[in-house]
């Protein structure tokens, strides 16, 4: 049976229909977050009155709480799953942490995975190997939604899916992968036992933000979202070497 399974779980939305044009080739412009804000209040306190006053009371000194670069709504069990692995308590988590906190709601991921959401979520203005509370909200979120997709077209519930499942996932998510690319992909994840070739969770995540990645990069010079762009030499080295550093 499938690991990934939990009661805590974020939810996400039904995702659409496989059969259902898209509104571009091969994928489409960013859709916004499909996750609502989850309002949440902070009521109450120990003790009630006003603070006590007199000798000996020690007023202690204005401090900044560096998890309220949270974004507004975030989910308290996300907030806490950071705040009981960031144990210096300085607003980061590097790549040992963030495993930790997701394992609780998902699964232990491979570092190569690990590295990927690093990667492609970290504020471009910190050092690599560090995540910020709102990366870590825009993780958890993304990866709610991706297992979301996953569990659909795992109709086995095995854990795992097959290639032609994989393209309908990523189709899915908004990602027309050609056939040809899909073989490449999927060839990743062959062990060499002849076997019809199957992708875990794990597997999923980190082929698709490969996809991922790879393809908001492209966009970026696709800018009328046609499927084709002219590149330099350069521009294709430094959008495709980062993706094999992180592997």
């Amino acid at each position: 049976m499938a690991s990934y399974s939990g009661d805590n779980k974020p939810s996400a939305p039904p995702a659409p229909d496989p059969e259902e044009p898209r509104v571009a080739y091969p994928y489409q412009p960013p859709n916004p977050s499909p996750y609502a804000p989850i309002a949440h209040t902070h009521s109450g306190s120990f003790g009630s009155g006003s603070s006590p006053q007199g000798y000996g009371y020690y007023h202690p000194p204005p401090t900044t709480n560096v998890y309220s670069s949270f974004p507004p709504g975030t989910h308290p069990d996300v907030i806490r799953s950071f705040q009981m692995v960031d144990t210096n308590q300085n607003g980061y988590i590097e790549e040992k942490e963030l495993q930790q906190a997701l394992s609780w709601n998902y699964q232990r991921f491979s570092p190569n995975t690990l590295r990927l959401l690093i990667f492609l979520f970290r504020d471009p203005r910190e050092s690599s190997s560090i995540i910020g509370p709102k990366e870590f909200a825009a993780i958890w979120s993304c990866l709610g939604q991706w297992r979301a997709i996953f569990e659909r077209f795992d109709r086995d519930r095995s854990g795992k899916i097959d290639a032609m499942e994989l393209r309908d996932a990523l189709y899915s998510l908004g990602y027309a992968v050609p056939p040809s690319v899909l073989q490449v992909l999927i060839s990743r994840y062959d062990d060499g036992s002849r076997r019809p070739v199957e992708l875990s969770f794990d597997s999923f995540i980190e082929g698709g933000m490969i996809v991922k990645g790879l393809t908001e990069k492209f966009k970026e010079k696709d800018t009328r979202y046609t499927g084709s762009a002219t590149l330099t030499y350069e521009t294709f080295m430094t959008m495709i070497i980062p993706f094999l550093v992180a592997d």
